[in-house]
């Protein structure tokens, strides 16, 4: 009987999911913002939208790169986020760019708008993800770079590559001799 036990494990891994953690599907990526500002601080964060929304979001019919968020009143939201409206939906007049509200804790939003008051910070949208059944958003609290601190991270990525490259080909070379 101990034989049948093996053969029901065959196909197991050794490192199981648990129950209580969402799978994340990435849908959007903001490179232009982590390249443009220095991100200090990142929220996650729930969107309101329509269904015909989230069905768009599913194709990955979405860009976050000119998102930014506003406050107004007590409340913040993402504008210049732009979803194509749902192929197979309703041919009714949807606006693609329409102000979406984020939904953030209040502590959360009184924090970020005290931030923002500060000369030179802004709240950009990061990464558009799927978390279970549900969509986040992650926003990054964020101060914009001068030109020369982007100098700066172009020439330290390309001396890190530069090094991973050498230290690739000598270990090709020690393996061949």
């Amino acid at each position: 009987m101990t034989g049948g036990n093996r053969a029901g494990m065959a196909g197991r891994t050794d490192k199981q999911k648990s129950p209580d953690t969402p799978a994340v599907k990435v849908v959007s990526t903001n490179r232009r913002a982590r390249h443009e500002y220095e991100i200090l601080e990142t929220f996650e964060c729930g969107l309101a939208l329509q269904g015909y929304e989230v069905k768009s979001i599913r194709e990955g019919r979405v860009n976050i790169a000119d998102g930014h968020a506003a406050f107004r009143g007590n409340e913040a939201f993402v504008e210049n986020m732009h979803i194509t409206p749902y192929s197979h939906g309703d041919l009714r007049v949807i606006d693609p760019l329409r102000v979406r509200k984020l939904l953030l804790k209040r502590k959360e939003i009184d924090y970020l708008f005290g931030k923002v008051k500060e000369r030179g910070l802004t709240v950009v949208p990061l990464k558009l993800y799927f978390k279970g059944p549900r969509v986040k958003l992650e926003v990054g609290l964020a101060r914009g770079k001068k030109l020369y601190d982007k100098r700066q991270d172009i020439a330290e990525r390309d001396a890190r590559r530069d090094i991973e490259r050498v230290s690739r080909s000598r270990g090709k070379r020690g393996g061949a001799e």
